[in-house]
């Protein structure tokens, strides 16, 4: 089955071929050599990592794994949690081996993110478990760098922070090129041509990062470097200026339109990213919260929004379609990066809008092409 086939597809597939059962009892794993723990590990309010469904999980497979295998973690794990699974593991049966191969996967793009990973990454505590791992994905063409559980750990949050750090410094480098008559779009541009940059840099200006993750791993660094009292304080510096990035966001509009109390706010995306429906942890829904508390009317359009997540009730209007969230508004502000929105034609919305102003937050749309 090829990446690009859909979900249900390669899921139909398995079952017809036999090679994909589904259970909810955890004997049935008794006989298999390789168990994946693969939950998405919860994050709190404050981007802290909720372990206690790993924890419960890997209590229950230590009583039914058989001799000599192995459990794959690929949930988020904060460094040194790999090592405390283990040890309960192997508690319970000396033969048992646990290997750490965090995912890399993004919403929308699970199954080729899986099967076309770049490279694997593979914590493990013994030369046996190592070659085991090794074996099992040796059908995955990429390159598998093999080290221990604590290191396998700390790439997985060196890559979110590095990322998260990246955004926090793409959204500063804007705000000065705003103030200083340049284009941040020919400045990053510029950027990506330096080798040691690079096209791939994670330098995307816009409102911050949201959804928990890159934030779950700028806070087990910062904790840890807390606990042992060290100096490695970017992490929290980091976190923190994100944090702020969202009521920046709001002066700017408040500046344009002098002043939000009772101003009509059109709102263009409301999910956390492009590609997927759900609002949990959105940081365009908390945006809107924000122009809502200081007593905007919204009025938000998402071309896959599941608004049924907020509750019976609803705290803006929802627009059909990028036209009706336009209509009698102040201001169009754009928030999610949804394709359909850079293809749109902007050209005749003035004339329905009280005051033409768009705001572009996440800087997708072409200038030259957009209205005057």
């Amino acid at each position: 089955m090829q990446p690009g086939h859909h979900l249900s597809e390669i899921i139909q597939s398995g079952l017809q071929q036999g090679f994909l059962h589904f259970s909810n009892d955890a004997n049935s794993l008794s006989e298999c050599d390789f168990v994946f723990l693969a939950y998405d590990t919860p994050v709190n309010e404050d981007d802290s990592s909720d372990t206690s469904i790993l924890e419960r999980a890997v209590g229950d497979l230590a009583n039914v794994m058989k001799n000599d295998s192995v459990l794959v973690v690929s949930s988020q794990s904060p460094v040194g949690f790999c090592r405390q699974l283990r040890s309960r593991l192997r508690e319970k049966n000396k033969s048992l081996e646990l290997a750490y191969s965090p995912e890399n996967l993004r919403l929308g793009e699970a199954i080729q993110c899986y099967l076309s990973p770049g490279r694997i990454i593979l914590g493990t505590e013994s030369p046996a478990a190592e070659r085991k791992c090794r074996e099992l994905f040796a059908q995955i063409q990429a390159d598998t760098l093999c080290m221990n559980l604590e290191s396998a750990e700390m790439v997985k949050h060196g890559i979110n922070s590095f990322l998260a750090m990246s955004i926090v410094f793409a959204n500063h480098l804007a705000d000065i090129c705003e103030t200083a008559g340049a284009r941040i779009d020919d400045v990053v541009r510029g950027m990506k041509t330096d080798p040691r940059i690079g096209a791939k840099a994670y330098l995307s200006c816009g409102i911050g990062f949201s959804g928990g993750t890159l934030g779950r791993d700028l806070q087990v660094l910062s904790r840890k470097n807390s606990e042992r009292k060290g100096y490695a304080k970017i992490f929290s510096v980091i976190h923190e200026l994100n944090s702020e990035r969202k009521s920046s966001i709001i002066e700017r509009i408040a500046r344009i339109l002098g002043g939000i109390e009772g101003r009509s706010v059109g709102i263009l995306g409301l999910t956390y990213k492009p590609g997927t429906s759900t609002l949990r942890r959105s940081l365009p829904l908390e945006i809107v919260n924000l122009l809502i508390d200081r007593k905007a009317n919204a009025k938000v359009y998402d071309p896959k929004a599941d608004y049924g997540e907020l509750g019976p009730e609803l705290r803006f209007k929802v627009a059909s379609s990028i036209k009706d969230a336009a209509e009698g508004a102040d201001i169009l502000i754009l928030l999610t990066e949804w394709p359909n929105f850079k293809a749109y034609d902007w050209q005749h919305l003035p004339q329905l809008m009280r005051q033409p102003f768009l705001l572009d937050t996440k800087n997708v749309l072409n200038e030259d092409q957009m209205i005057g």
